[in-house]
């Protein structure tokens, strides 16, 4: 219930209007504000059904949301470490900063294609 009373505050500081509803647009902001991190095609695809010029209401939200966060991967932190340590060439638990915002920037662009 508290996941759900933080979605509905999260929600409201995206109504720019006042009228209680966001724009289709802002889908993926607000999802992404609620820690969340869909792909654009999984936006769109929860998205579809509506008008671009849409007003999405709370209820209209809700099952977006679910949708996305039920797809959501579960990563330990373990796993990230191992991850990172395939970049650490010497082995001492640092990576170059260099290489890692390389390696950063170029999976957000694989991610977005």
């Amino acid at each position: 219930m508290d996941d759900l009373a933080d979605c509905r505050e999260v929600f409201a500081y995206f109504d720019s209007k006042g009228d209680e509803r966001i724009s289709v647009q802002q889908v993926g902001d607000v999802l992404r504000a609620l820690g969340q991190n869909p792909t654009e095609a999984e936006i769109h695809r929860c998205i579809g059904s509506f008008d671009r010029e849409a007003r999405l209401s709370f209820e209209d939200f809700v099952p977006i949301f679910q949708s996305v966060s039920k797809n959501r991967e579960k990563h330990t932190v373990e796993e990230f470490v191992e991850g990172l340590s395939h970049f650490d060439k010497e082995g001492n638990g640092m990576i170059n900063v260099a290489e890692l915002r390389h390696l950063l920037t170029t999976l957000v662009v694989i991610r977005n294609k």
